[in-house]
């Protein structure tokens, strides 16, 4: 709660300016305008817009570029898969395979739309704090239980983590070594079973001692941040172009 607090009074980038609350649905709603055009062109203009948005948030080009690399990587599939498993007249044939132009099409599609929703994102949410982005969620009115869900989630997946590297760790120093046998399917068998009882062992402590200190079912959301001036003409201008697009998409 302090931490969110800080966070809202000590901005990091242009964008702090905006209720973390404003940025979520602003992302969220440009990301479905985006899954909804089927031109190329309004596609390439949005993200030559998310560019300038990185630009102006103040985001290290290197680390954009970075980011949009692992985003890529998994598009290349795409322009494999598609244009083999569209059932359509192909265009090329090599050999046995097919290659048709629709299914070539539809990936150009998905990938420009892709790469548009993550530069979107990647200004808006990239540099939020988990607590910072659980507390807007709450904030905006989604469910309690799920908000817990993923507060708690970021809270002590790294804790699971830690505690996985230890087994490993015990195991390797009892001269366990992996390979493609029984022994070896047994071993991660008792390393994922030992893993969920301590899991829950952890729960059950972290449970009683929230009890202990007065926890009634739910966290208070604690916050400096305000809807303002800003936050009405960003979401203005966001509905504009959103409404833009979709009207040019479909002429």
């Amino acid at each position: 709660m302090a931490t969110d607090a800080a966070d809202a009074a000590a901005p990091t980038s242009r964008l702090d300016r905006l209720d973390t609350r404003t940025r979520v649905i602003v992302a969220v709603a440009l990301v479905l305008t985006l899954v909804s055009l089927r031109s190329w062109v309004l596609l390439s203009a949005a993200i030559v817009l998310g560019l300038l948005l990185t630009g102006f948030a103040g985001i290290p080009a290197r680390q954009t570029l970075r980011r949009l690399l692992h985003v890529e990587g998994f598009l290349l599939i795409l322009f494999v898969a598609l244009p083999l498993t569209t059932r359509l007249p192909p265009f090329l044939e090599i050999g046995p395979l097919a290659l048709s132009l629709p299914g070539l099409e539809r990936a150009v599609t998905l990938a420009l739309r892709i790469t548009a929703a993550a530069l979107v994102v990647l200004p808006l949410i990239s540099d939020l704090t988990p607590i910072r982005l659980g507390h807007a969620l709450g904030r905006l009115g989604l469910p309690p239980r799920l908000v817990q869900v993923f507060l708690f989630s970021i809270r002590y997946i790294e804790l699971l983590r830690a505690e996985a590297r230890r087994l490993h760790d015990a195991m390797r120093l009892r001269g366990f070594a992996p390979r493609t046998n029984l022994h070896t399917l047994k071993s991660y068998g008792h390393f994922i079973g030992q893993l969920l009882v301590r899991a829950i062992e952890r729960a059950e402590r972290v449970n009683e001692a929230m009890r202990c200190r007065g926890f009634a079912g739910r966290f208070p959301l604690v916050t400096l941040e305000r809807f303002g001036t800003a936050d009405v003409g960003v979401a203005g201008l966001t509905v504009l172009l959103a409404a833009a697009a979709l009207l040019l998409d479909r002429l």
